[in-house]
């Protein structure tokens, strides 16, 4: 076929419009003598141009026609041009499976499996695939045999004879009889073996529920019984030895290939079990030891080879337990844990390709209506289908799931599921990604009917289908919720209260009628609010139950919307602003102190939708509010009760930030820094407090003073206040000084500072709504029976005469928080020697400070406490590690200046940088720390009150796990976690506040 310089023939021409990517190699391969005959056949283009890669299934025909014998060459050939099925069929498949295009080179007769045409041949079930393997003799033979049946399968797929659905069962019924082909192959190969034992297989996962891919693990579990009169030990191992043979005739690789691996992991005890049990064996198993994922597989399961009756018994006998997994005791944390998608495992790069278990994927659709299944199959056993599809449609003909919701969810499903088999027949491999390549793209939307412009219409429709997935495989749990407390069209299936109160339960909502009264108050009507609440509901519920107390989140979201309701800009900030709704579940969802904060000023709730409204005000920031807020005020108490509005809304911002740091939402993970969570609320709340007291001592002034007081007046920050570490529950420790102003007495100024004071601690401790601030003075020179406040010499003066080792080691934490600047820095000049002094200390006030650390702990640690777990006192504690930095701060802040700071972290690593504790110790110290401030804040924040230790409630205890970060069902590895820390820091305790080191 020869054309002139630079002109391309008509063929070329003709082959660009039929599809083909390579013209030129597509005519040198017409050109060839095999197809001499058919060359300039236009039946033979315009079907190569109907499929899936012109160019592959070219190149295939060539290579079968060019395999065969002479004679069989031309009976393909004018079959091929005469016969439209073979037609459409063969060359349907070479350009679809480069991998059955090999198998048929290799066995160029096998084509003529593809002419038959009967009503059998287009819907084969087990006993038909049986008939075509019957001649399986060894492992290759059944390879091949395999293969041939496949091809004929693949044949149908792509023509569009079958759809989805009859493809995978299709599928599932080769696998059926090719582990009976194997199964028979491993009897004969050891005829003793056989006699001694029944053994059935059972089928799991998708080949149990006839709904196989391509190229997929067979999952099976092997159920074995002595015959009369065998030793069961030995018939166990006759047995075994069975099961693994005919698992090897399947999955190894021989000179025909591989067919696919059995997996038998999904057996009890996974691959750490035996390979075959009884079914004794199995039963007690189930009952004592299963998970309930394990229910979830057996949710499949199907006897398909060995003993008919044995796999029968097998089937009725879990049945029951499969069903009644819903009523187990760890199911909702099970349930809350399988319904987390698991991606982590997915590299970075694939994830956005991963058809399976990526976001939207298959994994997303299966598992939310297995679950279905679990929890509604124990009182419907129309629900007891192992087939995804088939269990979908009855989800929605019995009201389970929204019929809108799970058409759309069939649709996006077959799609994904399409591409899944068009992907894997191309080589024959098992893979769930979808390829990079654009020719591999453009075959692939060509095999799924996309023609214009298969790769950007592929595209367009996968992310649809994806998108349709991800948005409704969490909903399709609520949706119906609210459907059962609506007023439905006449017809529309709805669940009812019963199912309704199932779901919920099953979801871990302990109080489902109540949760759905919430749900029916929400959503009732026709109004805009009601018609968005419908919308917001079903996503919030999911957040909500993914939670410790998803009770407390749906009646904290009702109050929340009792509120606001009214308010035009609430409903349209969850619904617009994409953060906001998930944020506010967390937040309600996960303890009291911040739901009670919100619902003390709901309009707060607009700080979680702005980006920036999470992030902690500065304290010149929030001391510049507070101080324009009491000038504005009419009085003193009215000025404070401002200040103290704003010191909640701040707290509430503080809290809400270290939840949703904490548990992380679906585009933020959790903070993995626990350390810098604790700083962030540590600081926050200091500044948030040394700002209030500023308002109020500026509100305290000027209502009795005016600008001006008599004296210069400082409030200096002790303890956590002065270091920086306040948690949610501290009260706030500090000292008072004052100096007279020049020309005021000394009694006029002492009067005035100690009015000051008092009228201070009431204006904060006035009962309102809003939490009190309490300021505690106790650390004060003479303790509880000494002033008040006191001048700056009355302090020199007292340090100098009679200040004990316990109060200089308290002045460590000394810092100006409020008040008049110059002052405060004045005394902090002050006690710097005492805090630090020259030379370090002696060995007797180190002698002192352990004697008092040591009483300490035998009089202050709360009767029946458990040591190993009190955060503040007790074995490894908050009180452990800061003594022991204490000890270094007065020791050697005389000679390293990074240890003169209040901060107890700051300090350890100052400590660490020079040399004085070794990098293992300080970490060990610095990591037990963290965690003992973290239990402190969670305890706070989940009961709403201050306390030291874990509590005793299991809601309560849950939800502390889930903000220090443990799945649900973790506890008990929570307290083993606390006890090895904290048992850890406490012996560095020993050696470098106890011991001779330091």
């Amino acid at each position: 076929m020869t054309t002139s310089p630079g002109r391309r023939s008509s063929t070329f021409t003709r082959l660009l419009r039929h599809g083909f990517t390579d013209p030129s190699a597509a005519e040198q391969l017409l050109d060839l003598d095999a197809l001499a005959s058919v060359r300039s056949d236009p039946v033979l283009l315009e079907a190569l141009g109907a499929t899936a890669d012109p160019d592959l299934a070219l190149r295939g025909l060539v290579r079968v026609v060019e395999a065969g014998e002479e004679s069989e060459r031309q009976v393909l050939l004018d079959t091929l041009v005469t016969a439209k099925p073979l037609r459409d069929r063969l060359l349907g498949v070479l350009g679809a499976s480069e991998a059955l295009g090999d198998h048929l080179a290799r066995h160029p007769r096998d084509w003529r499996a593809l002419v038959t045409y009967e009503s059998a041949d287009l819907h084969p079930g087990v006993a038909e695939f049986e008939q075509g393997l019957a001649d399986a003799v060894d492992p290759d033979s059944l390879r091949v045999a395999y293969r041939r049946c496949l091809l004929t399968l693949a044949a149908r797929d792509v023509c569009g004879t079958t759809g989805l659905a009859q493809t995978a069962a299709e599928l599932a019924d080769l696998a059926t009889a090719t582990l009976r082909a194997a199964l028979a192959i491993a009897r004969t190969a050891a005829p003793e073996d056989a006699a001694q034992c029944r053994l059935a297989v059972v089928a799991m996962g998708k080949c149990g529920g006839r709904e196989l891919n391509y190229v997929s693990d067979v999952d099976v579990i092997f159920v074995g019984e002595a015959h009369d009169g065998v030793d069961e030990t030995k018939a166990m191992q006759a047995a075994t030895r069975l099961a693994a043979h005919m698992m090897r005739i399947c999955s190894e690789t021989t000179v025909e290939g591989t067919i696919w691996e059995v997996d038998a992991n999904l057996r009890p005890e996974g691959r750490n079990g035996p390979l075959v049990r009884t079914l004794s064996s199995h039963l007690a198993y189930y009952q004592r030891w299963a998970k309930t994922w394990e229910f979830q597989a057996l949710l499949k399961a199907r006897a398909v080879a060995g003993d008919p009756e044995l796999g029968a018994e097998y089937v009725e006998a879990v049945s029951p337990l499969v069903w009644g997994a819903a009523d187990r005791e760890n199911f909702v944390p099970d349930v809350q844990k399988m319904r987390r998608r698991v991606v982590d495992n997915i590299p970075a790069d694939r994830i956005e390709r991963e058809l399976k278990l990526g976001p939207g994927g298959l994994r997303d659709v299966e598992f939310a209506v297995q679950l279905l299944q679990l929890v509604h199959g124990r009182s419907d056993a129309s629900l007891h289908s192992g087939s995804t599809l088939e269990a979908l449609r009855a989800l929605a003909d019995g009201g389970y799931v929204g019929r809108a919701d799970a058409a759309q969810l069939d649709e996006a499903y077959r799609f994904l599921r399409a591409m899944e088999h068009r992907i894997q027949l191309h080589r024959l491999r098992r893979t769930h990604l979808v390829p990079e390549d654009e020719a591999d793209l453009r075959r692939l939307g060509r095999s799924l009917g996309m023609r214009t412009d298969p790769v950007a219409e592929l595209n367009k429709a996968w992310k649809r289908h994806a998108s349709v997935v991800r948005r409704l495989h969490e909903k399709i749990f609520y949706r119906p919720l609210l459907d059962a407390v609506a007023q439905l069209a006449p017809g529309e299936s709805r669940l009812s209260p019963k199912a309704a109160a199932i779901r919920l339960e099953a979801l871990g909502y302990a109080d489902p009628a109540a949760a759905l009264r919430h749900l029916e108050a929400l959503s009732s009507g026709v109004t805009r609010k009601a018609a968005i609440q419908r919308t917001l509901l079903p996503v919030l519920l999911g957040w909500f139950a993914d939670s410790a107390d998803p009770d407390a989140g749906l009646l904290g979201f009702r109050k929340v919307s009792d509120a606001l309701g009214k308010t035009p800009w609430y409903l349209r900030l969850l619904r617009d602003e994409g953060a906001a709704a998930e944020n506010l579940a967390r937040v309600l969802s996960a303890g009291r102190l911040a739901p009670d904060l919100l619902m003390r000023a709901p309009e707060a709730v607009a700080i979680l939708g702005d980006p920036e409204g999470l992030r902690p005000r500065t304290r010149e920031h929030l001391e510049q509010e507070v101080l324009a807020a009491v000038g504005r005020a009419g009085d003193a108490e009215s000025a404070v009760a401002v200040v103290r509005g704003v010191r909640r809304r701040e707290l509430f911002r503080t809290t809400a930030a270290d939840l949703i740091g904490s548990y992380g939402t679906e585009d933020s993970p959790a903070e993995q820094d626990h350390g810098a969570l604790v700083d962030r609320v540590g600081s926050a709340v200091t500044d948030l407090n040394a700002a209030t007291i500023a308002g109020a001592l500026r509100a305290a002034v000027r209502e009795r003073w005016g600008d001006t007081l008599p004296t210069r007046f400082a409030v200096i920050g002790m303890g956590r206040f002065g270091g920086h570490e306040l948690s949610y529950g501290s009260d706030a420790d500090v000292l008072f000084v004052h100096r007279p102003r020049e020309g005021v007495s000394d009694e006029e100024a002492g009067r005035a500072a100690n009015a000051v004071v008092g009228e201070m601690r009431r204006l904060l401790q006035l009962p309102t709504a809003d939490p009190p601030l309490l300021i505690d003075a106790d650390l004060r020179p003479e303790g509880r029976t000494g002033p008040m406040v006191r001048t700056l010499k009355s302090y020199e003066a007292y340090y100098r005469r009679w200040s004990l080792v316990w109060e200089s080691q308290a002045l460590l934490r000394a810092e100006h928080m409020a008040g008049d600047e110059e002052l405060g820095r004045a005394f902090v000049e002050l006690v710097d020697p005492l805090r630090y002094p020259m030379e370090g200390l002696g060995e007797d006030a180190v002698r002192e400070i352990r004697r008092l650390k040591a009483r300490m702990e035998s009089e202050r640690m709360p009767r029946g406490a458990d040591p190993t777990l009190h955060a503040k006192l007790g074995r490894g504690g908050l009180s452990d590690v800061e003594w022991t930095v204490q000890l270094m701060q007065m020791r050697h802040g005389w000679a390293e200046p990074g240890l003169r700071t209040t901060r107890t972290r700051e300090a350890l690593a100052a400590a660490c940088a020079a040399g004085l504790i070794p990098a293992e110790d300080a970490q060990t110290l610095d990591e037990a720390w963290v965690l003992a401030a973290r239990v402190r804040n969670a305890v706070m924040l989940v009961r709403g009150r201050p306390g030291d230790t874990f509590p005793s409630d299991a809601r309560e205890l849950a939800a502390v796990g889930r903000y220090l970060g443990y799945e649900p069902g973790h506890v008990g590895d929570m307290l083993d976690d606390y006890r090895r820390i904290t048992r850890r820091a406490r012996a560095v305790v020993e050696e470098r506040f106890y011991g001779a080191a330091g």
